[in-house]
């Protein structure tokens, strides 16, 4: 009897490290982490800083063009739940034609628009399944929430960055002082 117990023993243990040990495809999707740190992260949704493909000038764009964040790269925040994310052809719109021979505008241009490949963005923000939020941009636009409200002052950055932590706390607080309703199905599913 113990031989055999040995035996479940060692065959757990030889599947486990073959398990821990194979990368699944990249077009095959998984639940499972890449590591023992990036599980603990996602279960206390800890998120990494986003690492954008190019550190795009938010001031330049704000302030010196002088354009709308609505307008022009994140139309979609006044229809629907997501801001969008710009395509590579958004940013060709004006840069067919200025500021061409910026090093950063070849870059675009070459490694991006010309092969036909969109702009890796990451978000910055945005909840995890986990917390059962859904978060609509359009209804606090109607509101005339500022945008700085939530993401700083992006016309003074030069990479969106995190500047708050959109914790329970923080909304409902944001909530109570708009007067807006806090009942638990505003936000939560």
């Amino acid at each position: 009897m113990p031989a055999r117990c040995w035996f479940v023993v060692l065959a757990l243990a030889a599947c486990a490290s073959a398990c821990t040990q194979a990368q699944p495809p990249a077009d095959v999707f998984t639940p499972a982490h890449a590591s023992t740190a990036s599980a603990v992260q996602d279960f206390f949704l800890i998120r990494p800083a986003a690492t954008q493909p190019i550190p795009f000038p938010h001031k330049t764009h704000i302030e010196k063009a002088m354009l709308k964040c609505t307008e022009t790269c994140h139309e979609s925040v006044v229809k629907g739940p997501s801001a969008g994310i710009p395509s590579v052809k958004t940013c060709m719109i004006c840069h067919d034609s200025i500021a061409t021979d910026r090093p950063l505008i070849m870059k675009i241009t070459n490694d991006y628009y010309k092969k036909g490949v969109d702009l890796p963005w990451q978000r910055v923000y945005g909840f995890t399944p986990e917390v059962h939020v859904r978060f609509n941009h359009a209804p606090h636009i109607r509101a005339s929430v500022d945008c700085a409200t939530c993401h700083g002052d992006i016309a003074h950055q030069t990479v969106a960055e995190r500047n708050v932590n959109h914790t329970m706390g923080f909304c409902v607080d944001c909530h109570k002082a708009k007067k807006a309703s806090n009942d638990c199905l505003t936000c939560h599913f």
